[in-house]
Protein backbone atom coordinates (compact mmCIF):
# COMPACT_ATOMS: atom_id res chain seq x y z
CA UNK A 1 0.00 0.00 0.00
CA UNK A 2 1.43 3.54 -0.94
CA UNK A 3 1.59 5.94 1.98
CA UNK A 4 0.23 9.42 0.30
CA UNK A 5 2.88 12.11 0.02
CA UNK A 6 1.63 14.50 2.74
CA UNK A 7 3.78 17.27 1.31
CA UNK A 8 1.49 18.01 -1.49
CA UNK A 9 -1.84 16.69 -0.11
CA UNK A 10 -3.93 18.03 -3.06
CA UNK A 11 -2.85 14.91 -4.63
CA UNK A 12 -4.56 13.03 -2.70
CA UNK A 13 -8.01 14.41 -4.43
CA UNK A 14 -7.44 12.15 -7.31
CA UNK A 15 -7.35 13.27 -11.16
CA UNK A 16 -9.19 14.17 -13.88
CA UNK A 17 -8.52 15.07 -17.18
CA UNK A 18 -9.86 18.18 -18.58
CA UNK A 19 -11.38 17.83 -22.29
CA UNK A 20 -9.36 13.97 -21.82
CA UNK A 21 -6.10 15.60 -22.58
CA UNK A 22 -5.13 17.82 -19.41
CA UNK A 23 -4.91 16.26 -16.18
CA UNK A 24 -5.16 18.38 -12.85
CA UNK A 25 -5.40 17.31 -9.56
CA UNK A 26 -9.39 17.50 -8.32
CA UNK A 27 -8.94 19.81 -5.87
CA UNK A 28 -7.66 23.20 -7.00
CA UNK A 29 -7.77 26.82 -5.78
CA UNK A 30 -9.70 29.93 -6.97
CA UNK A 31 -7.66 32.96 -7.01
CA UNK A 32 -10.68 35.43 -6.79
CA UNK A 33 -9.87 36.53 -3.05
CA UNK A 34 -6.24 37.73 -4.05
CA UNK A 35 -7.81 41.30 -5.14
CA UNK A 36 -9.08 44.06 -3.32
CA UNK A 37 -12.86 44.52 -1.68
CA UNK A 38 -15.63 44.08 -3.79
CA UNK A 39 -12.66 42.17 -6.30
CA UNK A 40 -11.40 45.36 -7.05
CA UNK A 41 -8.07 47.00 -7.28
CA UNK A 42 -4.98 45.35 -5.34
CA UNK A 43 -5.08 43.05 -2.69
CA UNK A 44 -4.11 44.38 0.75
CA UNK A 45 -1.30 42.25 1.50
CA UNK A 46 0.54 41.76 -2.15
CA UNK A 47 3.42 39.71 -0.21
CA UNK A 48 1.05 37.09 1.30
CA UNK A 49 -0.95 37.10 -2.22
CA UNK A 50 2.12 36.19 -4.06
CA UNK A 51 3.16 34.01 -1.04
CA UNK A 52 -0.68 31.64 -1.55
CA UNK A 53 -0.20 31.49 -5.19
CA UNK A 54 3.39 29.70 -4.19
CA UNK A 55 2.54 27.50 -1.71
CA UNK A 56 -0.63 25.98 -3.22
CA UNK A 57 1.96 24.76 -6.17
CA UNK A 58 4.10 23.78 -3.35
CA UNK A 59 0.96 21.62 -1.70
CA UNK A 60 0.24 20.01 -5.02
CA UNK A 61 -2.01 22.48 -6.58
CA UNK A 62 -2.51 22.31 -10.30
CA UNK A 63 -5.41 23.66 -11.08
CA UNK A 64 -5.89 27.66 -10.85
CA UNK A 65 -8.61 29.37 -11.21
CA UNK A 66 -8.90 33.31 -11.85
CA UNK A 67 -10.50 35.79 -14.66
CA UNK A 68 -9.40 39.16 -16.61
CA UNK A 69 -12.41 40.91 -14.33
CA UNK A 70 -10.91 39.97 -10.59
CA UNK A 71 -9.04 43.35 -10.40
CA UNK A 72 -9.59 43.60 -12.73
CA UNK A 73 -6.56 42.02 -14.34
CA UNK A 74 -4.74 42.67 -11.28
CA UNK A 75 -5.26 38.47 -10.55
CA UNK A 76 -3.98 37.48 -13.85
CA UNK A 77 -0.98 40.00 -13.26
CA UNK A 78 -0.13 38.59 -9.45
CA UNK A 79 -0.23 34.62 -10.99
CA UNK A 80 2.82 35.79 -13.53
CA UNK A 81 4.44 37.72 -10.68
CA UNK A 82 4.19 34.37 -8.67
CA UNK A 83 4.35 31.49 -10.96
CA UNK A 84 5.78 32.13 -14.60
CA UNK A 85 7.68 30.23 -15.89
CA UNK A 86 4.68 28.14 -14.87
CA UNK A 87 5.32 24.10 -13.94
CA UNK A 88 4.93 21.65 -16.46
CA UNK A 89 1.92 20.16 -14.75
CA UNK A 90 0.36 23.56 -13.52
CA UNK A 91 -2.94 24.30 -15.84
CA UNK A 92 -4.15 28.39 -15.03
CA UNK A 93 -7.77 29.15 -16.24
CA UNK A 94 -8.94 32.31 -16.86
CA UNK A 95 -12.35 33.84 -18.01
CA UNK A 96 -14.21 36.66 -20.05
CA UNK A 97 -17.41 37.85 -20.67
CA UNK A 98 -17.88 40.17 -17.63
CA UNK A 99 -16.73 43.99 -17.30
CA UNK A 100 -16.51 46.06 -14.49
CA UNK A 101 -16.70 49.64 -13.80
CA UNK A 102 -16.44 49.75 -9.52
CA UNK A 103 -16.40 47.39 -6.69
CA UNK A 104 -19.10 43.96 -6.75
CA UNK A 105 -20.23 45.35 -10.12
CA UNK A 106 -20.34 42.88 -13.08
CA UNK A 107 -21.61 43.51 -16.56
CA UNK A 108 -22.24 40.84 -19.01
CA UNK A 109 -20.85 41.33 -22.16
CA UNK A 110 -20.31 38.96 -24.91
CA UNK A 111 -19.55 40.68 -28.25
CA UNK A 112 -16.99 38.54 -29.84
CA UNK A 113 -14.28 41.90 -30.62
CA UNK A 114 -14.63 42.16 -26.96
CA UNK A 115 -14.21 38.52 -25.52
CA UNK A 116 -11.24 38.23 -28.30
CA UNK A 117 -9.65 41.53 -26.87
CA UNK A 118 -9.94 40.16 -23.16
CA UNK A 119 -8.37 36.84 -24.53
CA UNK A 120 -5.53 38.62 -26.34
CA UNK A 121 -5.29 40.76 -22.72
CA UNK A 122 -5.33 37.60 -20.81
CA UNK A 123 -2.21 35.83 -22.81
CA UNK A 124 -0.32 38.99 -21.99
CA UNK A 125 -0.64 39.76 -18.70
CA UNK A 126 -0.40 35.76 -17.81
CA UNK A 127 2.98 35.72 -20.04
CA UNK A 128 1.88 32.89 -21.65
CA UNK A 129 1.67 31.93 -25.92
CA UNK A 130 -1.77 29.52 -24.82
CA UNK A 131 -4.31 29.83 -22.88
CA UNK A 132 -5.36 26.23 -21.14
CA UNK A 133 -8.95 26.90 -20.53
CA UNK A 134 -10.89 29.69 -21.17
CA UNK A 135 -14.21 30.20 -19.98
CA UNK A 136 -17.06 32.37 -21.04
CA UNK A 137 -17.75 33.96 -17.44
CA UNK A 138 -21.48 34.57 -18.52
CA UNK A 139 -23.46 34.10 -21.58
CA UNK A 140 -24.78 37.64 -22.90
CA UNK A 141 -28.25 37.65 -23.47
CA UNK A 142 -27.89 40.76 -26.22
CA UNK A 143 -25.61 38.92 -27.93
CA UNK A 144 -26.09 35.83 -30.20
CA UNK A 145 -24.84 32.26 -28.26
CA UNK A 146 -23.16 31.15 -31.39
CA UNK A 147 -21.34 34.69 -32.12
CA UNK A 148 -20.02 34.44 -28.19
CA UNK A 149 -19.07 31.02 -28.82
CA UNK A 150 -17.98 31.19 -32.70
CA UNK A 151 -15.29 33.42 -31.46
CA UNK A 152 -13.43 31.61 -29.01
CA UNK A 153 -13.64 28.84 -31.51
CA UNK A 154 -11.33 31.14 -33.90
CA UNK A 155 -9.70 31.76 -31.18
CA UNK A 156 -9.15 28.18 -30.58
CA UNK A 157 -8.07 27.24 -34.11
CA UNK A 158 -5.65 30.27 -33.95
CA UNK A 159 -3.86 28.54 -30.83
CA UNK A 160 -4.87 30.65 -28.31
CA UNK A 161 -6.97 28.34 -26.57
CA UNK A 162 -6.36 25.21 -25.62
CA UNK A 163 -10.35 24.05 -24.70
CA UNK A 164 -13.24 26.08 -23.43
CA UNK A 165 -15.81 26.33 -20.69
CA UNK A 166 -18.82 27.73 -19.54
CA UNK A 167 -19.59 29.88 -16.33
CA UNK A 168 -23.46 29.64 -14.53
CA UNK A 169 -25.27 28.26 -17.68
CA UNK A 170 -28.66 25.45 -17.58
CA UNK A 171 -28.68 22.26 -19.27
CA UNK A 172 -30.49 23.47 -22.11
CA UNK A 173 -27.41 26.69 -22.42
CA UNK A 174 -25.22 23.62 -22.20
CA UNK A 175 -26.59 21.77 -25.01
CA UNK A 176 -27.01 24.25 -27.05
CA UNK A 177 -23.26 25.47 -26.66
CA UNK A 178 -21.77 22.08 -27.25
CA UNK A 179 -23.75 22.32 -30.87
CA UNK A 180 -21.25 25.20 -31.11
CA UNK A 181 -18.01 24.29 -29.38
CA UNK A 182 -16.22 21.56 -27.72
CA UNK A 183 -17.23 22.50 -23.84
CA UNK A 184 -14.90 20.62 -21.50
CA UNK A 185 -16.05 22.60 -18.05
CA UNK A 186 -18.86 24.28 -16.36
CA UNK A 187 -18.49 26.94 -13.49
CA UNK A 188 -21.99 27.04 -11.58
CA UNK A 189 -22.63 27.84 -7.55
CA UNK A 190 -22.77 24.46 -6.07
CA UNK A 191 -22.28 23.64 -2.35
CA UNK A 192 -23.54 21.07 0.12
CA UNK A 193 -26.07 23.72 1.31
CA UNK A 194 -26.67 25.13 -2.42
CA UNK A 195 -27.33 21.94 -5.03
CA UNK A 196 -29.38 23.67 -7.01
CA UNK A 197 -27.14 23.13 -9.78
CA UNK A 198 -27.55 19.79 -9.37
CA UNK A 199 -29.02 18.86 -13.15
CA UNK A 200 -26.23 20.66 -14.24
CA UNK A 201 -23.42 18.37 -12.24
CA UNK A 202 -25.69 15.30 -13.64
CA UNK A 203 -25.47 16.03 -17.21
CA UNK A 204 -21.81 17.05 -16.85
CA UNK A 205 -21.37 14.03 -15.33
CA UNK A 206 -23.18 12.07 -18.05
CA UNK A 207 -21.19 13.72 -20.35
CA UNK A 208 -17.53 13.36 -18.63
CA UNK A 209 -17.29 17.32 -18.41
CA UNK A 210 -15.67 19.02 -15.66
CA UNK A 211 -17.84 20.67 -13.12
CA UNK A 212 -16.18 23.61 -11.15
CA UNK A 213 -18.14 24.65 -8.22
CA UNK A 214 -17.60 27.74 -7.56
CA UNK A 215 -18.73 28.94 -3.46
CA UNK A 216 -17.64 25.38 -2.55
CA UNK A 217 -17.29 25.67 1.39
CA UNK A 218 -20.73 27.58 2.32
CA UNK A 219 -22.28 24.80 4.41
CA UNK A 220 -24.92 27.42 5.68
CA UNK A 221 -26.81 25.69 8.94
CA UNK A 222 -25.98 22.36 8.39
CA UNK A 223 -22.52 23.86 10.84
CA UNK A 224 -24.97 24.75 13.52
CA UNK A 225 -23.66 23.04 16.97
CA UNK A 226 -24.70 19.48 17.44
CA UNK A 227 -25.99 19.34 13.14
CA UNK A 228 -25.11 16.41 10.85
CA UNK A 229 -21.75 18.52 9.35
CA UNK A 230 -20.36 19.55 13.19
CA UNK A 231 -20.89 15.84 14.84
CA UNK A 232 -18.89 14.30 11.17
CA UNK A 233 -16.36 17.16 11.89
CA UNK A 234 -15.67 16.29 15.19
CA UNK A 235 -15.20 12.75 14.25
CA UNK A 236 -12.87 13.60 11.51
CA UNK A 237 -10.94 16.20 13.86
CA UNK A 238 -11.36 18.55 11.00
CA UNK A 239 -13.38 21.83 10.23
CA UNK A 240 -16.39 22.18 8.88
CA UNK A 241 -15.45 23.80 5.73
CA UNK A 242 -13.09 20.95 5.14
CA UNK A 243 -15.84 18.04 5.54
CA UNK A 244 -17.89 20.44 3.17
CA UNK A 245 -14.57 20.06 0.62
CA UNK A 246 -14.38 16.09 1.43
CA UNK A 247 -18.03 16.07 0.37
CA UNK A 248 -17.97 18.03 -2.82
CA UNK A 249 -14.89 15.52 -3.73
CA UNK A 250 -16.66 12.28 -2.67
CA UNK A 251 -19.94 13.70 -4.81
CA UNK A 252 -18.62 12.60 -8.56
CA UNK A 253 -15.90 12.56 -10.29
CA UNK A 254 -16.13 14.96 -12.44
CA UNK A 255 -16.31 18.24 -9.42
CA UNK A 256 -13.17 20.56 -9.60
CA UNK A 257 -13.59 22.47 -5.86
CA UNK A 258 -11.67 25.79 -6.55
CA UNK A 259 -11.59 26.83 -2.57
CA UNK A 260 -10.51 30.72 -2.55
CA UNK A 261 -8.57 32.05 0.51
CA UNK A 262 -5.94 35.10 0.73
CA UNK A 263 -4.15 33.60 3.25
CA UNK A 264 -1.38 30.93 3.63
CA UNK A 265 -2.66 28.87 6.58
CA UNK A 266 -6.41 29.22 5.85
CA UNK A 267 -5.09 27.25 2.18
CA UNK A 268 -3.16 25.03 4.03
CA UNK A 269 -6.00 23.91 6.03
CA UNK A 270 -8.56 23.84 2.70
CA UNK A 271 -5.77 21.59 0.83
CA UNK A 272 -5.69 19.07 3.78
CA UNK A 273 -9.30 18.55 2.62
CA UNK A 274 -8.06 16.17 -0.11
CA UNK A 275 -6.96 13.85 2.67
CA UNK A 276 -10.34 13.18 4.07
CA UNK A 277 -12.39 10.32 3.11
CA UNK A 278 -15.98 10.01 4.41
CA UNK A 279 -18.05 7.00 5.48
CA UNK A 280 -20.71 6.08 2.86
CA UNK A 281 -22.91 6.86 6.55
CA UNK A 282 -21.63 10.64 7.01
CA UNK A 283 -21.69 10.82 3.07
CA UNK A 284 -25.69 9.83 2.86
CA UNK A 285 -26.70 11.82 6.05
CA UNK A 286 -24.96 14.85 4.32
CA UNK A 287 -26.55 14.79 1.45
CA UNK A 288 -30.07 14.32 2.80
CA UNK A 289 -29.49 16.81 5.28
CA UNK A 290 -30.34 20.14 2.85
Amino acid sequence: MSTPNTSRPADASGSFALGGDLPVNRLGYGAMQLTGPGVWGEPKDRDEALRVLRRAVELGVTFIDTADSYGPFVNEVLIKEALHPYADDLVVATKAGLTRSGPDDWRAVGRPEYLRQQAELSLRHLGVERIDLFQLHRIDAQVPLADQLGELVLLQKEGKIRHIGLSEVTVEQLEQAREIADIVSVQNKYNLADRSAEDVLEYAERENIAFIPWYPMATGELARPGGPLDAAAKEHGATASQLALAWLLRRSPVMLPIPGTSRVAHLEQNTAAAGITLTDAQFEALAAAV
